[in-house]
């Protein structure tokens, strides 16, 4: 899989356009509030979908976050994949926040599974089970197993995960999107330790969430 990058996601275009147009239209007939009203809004929207490049870490034994946010919560949950016990790194993503997400670590798409669900506040501890949401496992080159979850949150409506089962992507390479305001969850393999704390800032493909242990 391979997602090209413009500095804008691709499934933000339409927005954009849709946007750009209605601004213009309301400019040409000098109808200046609206004009400036949608004008404000185009920014959010060429904001909420910009997709920055990032220095990816080579060292061994690291994970880097999947998602732009805040480390909201870092304790025991239990996988809802593989049903274990692990640590898990959740981070809650505001509408400012770059919604592209990243690999946090290489490795072979191993499964995908989407839950419908409803959209209240991801940042509540019951949107990691009420929420819609689509959990990714990953199997990385010593065999362990991470899973990465993207719920939707109050605003968004729609998860998009560019992924497919049997991909073998890189650390820090794009798999997925949500619009409008989320949140990711990152369960750890049992040799892994989490390095955040709780209301840490941390950036896709770049920020390290997790280290191996010695």
């Amino acid at each position: 899989m391979h997602k090209p990058s413009i500095g804008l996601s691709l499934e933000g275009m339409p927005f954009i356009f849709l946007t750009t147009v209605a601004t213009l239209t309301f400019a040409i007939l000098d109808c200046w509030f609206m004009a400036t009203l949608l004008l404000v809004v185009l920014f959010l929207v060429l904001n909420f979908f910009r997709d920055p490049e990032r220095v990816v870490p080579q060292e061994p034994g690291v994970a880097v976050s999947p998602a732009d946010g805040k480390v909201i919560k870092v304790e025991t949950m239990r996988d809802p994949l593989t049903g274990e016990d692990r640590t898990a790194v959740c981070v809650f993503m505001n509408v400012f926040n770059v919604h592209v997400n990243r690999m946090p670590v290489a490795g072979r798409i191993a499964r995908i599974s989407y839950f419908g669900g409803k959209f209240i506040n991801a940042s509540f501890d019951k949107a990691s089970e009420d929420n819609e949401r689509n959990s990714v496992l990953v199997e990385d080159a010593d065999g362990k197993t991470w899973t990465v979850v993207q719920i939707a949150g109050l605003i968004a409506r729609r998860i998009i995960c560019w992924a497919e089962e049997g991909d073998s992507l890189a650390r820090g390479q794009r798999f997925g999107l949500i619009k409008f305001g989320s949140r990711v969850d990152l369960y750890l393999p049992s040799d892994y330790e989490s390095v955040v704390r709780i209301g840490e800032k941390v950036f896709a493909g770049q920020s390290i969430l997790a280290r191996k242990k010695r």
